[in-house]
């Protein structure tokens, strides 16, 4: 593997602690010269935000080799919607940096019914009158996205937040109509990743500890698929499972001798 790319939050790093082993791991790949990028489904932090938390927290990262489906948004948006188009966003003030960033508008929550399109991300302020909002506009037609489904945010202690997806479904539930995918398992961010790298899908990896967003849209690509797995189990997806960071470095050891 010439490339490897990380999820972020429950493999490199669980709230604001990092993974026991993970430095070890990133620094030995630094060392071996392969390339890197990190590649989270957060909904609510753009590149700069992760790179400066990888940073804080010791880990050598550019700006260029973070991704988030934030970075891709508006293109999204462009390609779906359309240019300029009006859209209510449900989620942080990242999520509407990123949808004005990509040179679209945002419709007030009380004017629901003026949206082109409706971007659900995770919504620490989420509420019933918001839940009505963004899912009249998408019952009423307004085109459904979101950047991930991902139902739990690993944090700190073994524990979770509620993710993005577990916002989005509700959203679903009350419109009837499932969203369109900006970010993982859907292919857009993989393949941003390799190009970064300027690697081909067969000369990289990715490293998750997710089977429905990381292992299976790395399956889908073409990716080698490490499934990070610290209770163990089989997913009979992931070309491998290790249940640490320390025995990955074991495995990256074990094949560069």
């Amino acid at each position: 593997m010439r490339g490897l790319i990380f999820d972020l939050d429950g493999c490199v790093w669980t709230g604001d602690v990092l993974m026991p082993g993970a430095a070890d791991v990133l620094a030995l790949l630094r060392g071996q010269g392969r390339a890197l990028t990190f590649l989270t489904n957060n909904s609510r932090a753009r590149a700069a935000t992760m790179q400066a938390k990888l940073e804080r927290l010791g880990i050598q990262a550019a700006v260029n080799e973070v991704l988030t489906p934030l970075e891709i948004l508006g293109r999204v948006l462009d390609t779906h919607v359309g240019p300029a188009s009006r859209v209510l966003a449900i989620g942080g003030p990242e999520l509407e940096g990123a949808v004005v960033d990509g040179s679209h508008s945002l419709v007030p929550m009380d004017r629901y019914r003026e949206a082109q399109a409706v971007v659900v991300g995770n919504d620490f302020d989420f509420s019933y009158e918001r839940l009505t909002a963004a899912s009249r506009a998408v019952a009423g037609g307004a085109a459904f996205l979101t950047p991930n489904l991902d139902p739990r945010l690993p944090v700190e202690g073994d524990d979770f937040l509620p993710g993005c997806g577990a916002i989005v479904e509700a959203v679903a539930a009350a419109a009837g109509l499932r969203p369109l995918v900006v970010g993982k398992p859907e292919p857009p961010l993989f393949e941003l990743a390799l190009a970064r790298m300027g690697l081909a899908a067969e000369d990289a990896a990715m490293v998750g500890d997710s089977v429905d967003s990381d292992i299976r849209g790395a399956r889908r690509v073409g990716l080698t698929a490490v499934f990070l797995a610290p209770k163990g189990g089989l997913d009979g997806v992931a070309h491998y499972m290790v249940k640490s960071m320390s025995q990955l470095r074991r495995l990256l050891e074990t094949y560069t001798r």
